[in-house]
């Protein structure tokens, strides 16, 4: 009988203990004969501050991993550590995935796609006009490109950082060859003209409770799409369901992101509708826990 072959993987960020990508990544190597393991690498875990990047990026290399999730706050930070870009995590300037093979760090993005594919399934009718994008970090990067991808017309962009926010907007319609992106000084200025809001900030997490917008802005006629996924239900859902609109919880990128993810690390085609029932899964199982 010949051995399983073996594969190891992590993920680098701050406060991801309730990170359910292992689980999910770990079934499916299962399911293609693998013998997959996710480790998490959490520098407030560890009691590491945030300048210990480079040695987790260099201890995971040297214990053989094939590569390495990254999440907040070094989606932008990793990029300087790293030997090579895919074309989208060049575009976008942002990685969440890092691959290594042959003694060299490839970045990747598959955020934008996680996202791309969640927003298509979970709301494939929205109405697509106009729409307010809360954060332009490394995850709203990804997010903003996929709401141009998604033929989002208008979308306007607010961030703490308004130059951030600025350099987002430029890059993207310098991208899209059209003036699609626009910066707002608050989102009281845009979501009174908006389809619908997308969250891209790290607000309603357990580390960082709360809800990015005041509720009395939130109206029926909007969609609300949270790329935040713990908990599954953040306040801003919750909210913004208590007015009736339709919303789009984070799960659906996080299982996206993870299928792109498990692809490049493994170089094997993983079954989304499976990893879908399984973080549908995981999510019961800590609601009834």
């Amino acid at each position: 009988m010949t051995d399983r072959p073996s594969l190891k993987v992590g993920l680098i960020g701050a406060d991801i203990q309730l990170s359910k990508t292992p689980p999910m990544h770990m079934r499916e190597g299962q399911a293609h004969g693998i013998d997959y393991s996710y480790e998490l690498m959490d520098i407030h875990a560890r009691n590491l501050p945030e300048s210990a990047l480079p040695q987790l990026l260099d201890e995971a290399q040297a214990r053989g991993f094939a590569g390495l999730n990254i999440t907040h706050p070094f989606k932008q930070r990793v990029i300087s550590h790293l030997d090579a870009l895919s074309d989208d995590a060049r575009m976008l300037g942002a990685v969440n995935t890092v691959v290594f093979r042959d003694g060299k760090r490839t970045g990747h993005n598959t955020d934008w796609y996680g996202f791309f594919e969640s927003f298509k399934r979970g709301l494939p009718n929205a109405k697509r006009d106009r729409a307010l994008l809360i954060g332009a970090g490394g995850a709203g990067v990804a997010v903003a490109h996929a709401a141009l991808k998604l033929d989002i017309r208008h979308l306007d962009i607010f961030d703490q950082d308004k130059e951030r926010a600025r350099q987002l907007a430029e890059q993207l319609n310098e991208r899209f060859g059209s003036k699609r992106a626009f910066t707002v000084e608050a989102p009281e200025k845009s979501l009174p003209h908006a389809d619908g809001l997308i969250h891209a900030t790290p607000v309603g997490m357990p580390a960082h409770p709360g809800i990015p917008v005041a509720e009395e802005l939130l109206e029926s006629r909007h969609w609300v799409a949270d790329i935040v996924y713990m908990p599954l239900v953040t306040a801003l859902l919750a909210a913004a369901e208590a007015k009736g609109c339709k919303t789009l919880p984070g799960g659906g990128m996080a299982v996206f992101q993870a299928v792109g993810a498990f692809r490049l690390f493994a170089e094997r085609e993983p079954d989304s509708d499976r990893m879908a029932a399984h973080f549908k899964e995981l999510c019961e199982a800590e609601a009834l826990g």
